[in-house]
């Protein structure tokens, strides 16, 4: 291990909670590089946690300890649960679809539950709805600092009984590519999508060149326009619409220093659909 620990939740910064985290994490020991990825996470939502360590485990170390936690369903019966991708980073968190993202993009090689007798916080059995400090800040830390192995977390989990968020499908033909909306790039409101660029490429579509571009809501048309394809916000003039390849390869769109999503009252989700199509 590198002694390297990344937290990320949703608990916001305006209280106690993350403070608590990073301090259980120095008790045991206080030689760790502690980090934050974000804790600006959406209240409860499962699908942005998983997506941001998606966007954000590739650019640390080989053996890095992420530990995140959003966890609408803290005290139940769900796992809590450290995963090692294939890439060798390691992620602590509850079983909840939160490693849905890294099973399928990245590829996890294995998943052991934490066994709780050994690795909760001591006199900490009877408080059931902070496991982000008792269970799992003091795992992570533990893991990172190499007082313990990924060994002796616990038993191994089956990886097809991980819990996964269903993720949208991308349909390609000659002229269009169908998609959804993943997320957003939420200071400016880009839109993200599930398209990558290779299958936005296949369709035939080239930089410079006008598409056509259709987004639905539960199939209702909600936006349709034609907008460049372009490779940076600099393509057009400010206040005008593009589309470009994110930082995750994926397909997106923004309007140059502007808000899309805001503009056009878009959301995210599987529900909403994009549709990119080539100009007759």
């Amino acid at each position: 291990m590198n002694k390297i620990l990344v937290f990320q939740s949703d608990f916001g910064l305006v209280d106690g909670a993350v403070s608590a985290m990073h301090g259980v994490a120095n008790m045991v020991d206080d030689s760790l590089k502690i980090y934050d990825l974000t804790h600006d996470i959406p209240q409860y939502s499962i699908w942005e946690a998983s997506y941001r360590l998606y966007q954000t485990t590739e650019y640390w170390p080989k053996g890095t300890v992420f530990v995140s936690v959003v966890d609408p369903g803290v005290g139940s019966k769900r796992l809590s649960v450290v995963a090692e991708t294939i890439d060798g980073h390691f992620i602590v968190t509850p079983d909840n679809g939160t490693l849905t993202h890294m099973k399928k993009y990245v590829g996890l090689k294995e998943v052991r539950e934490i066994d709780e007798t050994k690795h909760r916080r001591e006199d900490t059995e009877y408080s059931y709805t902070f496991h982000g400090r008792d269970v799992y800040a003091n795992t992570g830390a533990k893991l990172a600092s190499g007082t313990i192995s990924f060994e002796q977390v616990g038993k191994i989990v089956d990886l097809e009984k991980i819990t996964e968020l269903a993720v949208g499908d991308v349909i390609r033909t000659e002229t269009s590519v169908l998609g959804s909306i993943d997320i957003l790039d939420v200071r400016f409101g880009s839109l993200w999508t599930n398209i990558p660029r290779d299958e936005f490429v296949k369709t035939g579509f080239k930089h410079g060149e006008t598409v056509e571009v259709m987004i639905r809501n539960n199939k209702v048309m909600a936006y349709n326009n034609r907008i460049v394809y372009g490779r940076s916000f600099a393509d057009v003039y400010p206040s005008e619409q593009v589309i470009y390849v994110n930082s995750v390869y994926n397909m997106a769109i923004a309007i140059n220093q502007g808000n899309f999503a805001k503009a056009y009252n878009i959301g995210t989700g599987h529900h909403w659909e994009i549709e990119f199509k080539k100009m007759k």
